[in-house]
């Protein structure tokens, strides 16, 4: 039988992830309140958060940035967590010249 959480992602009932995902208290409110189609929603995320901030994950300062975005994700704490205003994704922006 497949675990399931409440995923607060989905907001829906969804299998659940397998594993802490991310070491410490975090890592496990995420695996108790997260499934995996939540957690690969994060992964999709955290791309664009590296990406728009040059973030590392082999930097501590980088990591707590991070953390804090994932507590905005996931659990709606503090002010990260949000697509930053104006953002657009690549597939969804507008064509030039044309």
């Amino acid at each position: 039988m497949t675990n399931t959480v409440q995923c607060v992602v989905l907001k829906i009932e969804s299998e659940a992830l397998d594993s802490a995902p991310h070491p410490g208290e975090l890592g496990d409110r995420i695996l108790a309140n997260v499934s995996k189609e939540g957690w690969g929603k994060w992964l999709e995320r955290l791309s664009m958060i590296i990406n728009e901030n040059g973030l590392s994950t082999a930097d501590v300062e980088s990591i707590q940035v991070i953390e804090m975005h994932m507590r905005g994700f996931f659990f709606d704490e503090g002010e990260m967590g949000q697509v930053p205003s104006g953002f657009h994704a690549a597939s969804a922006a507008p064509s030039k010249g044309k």
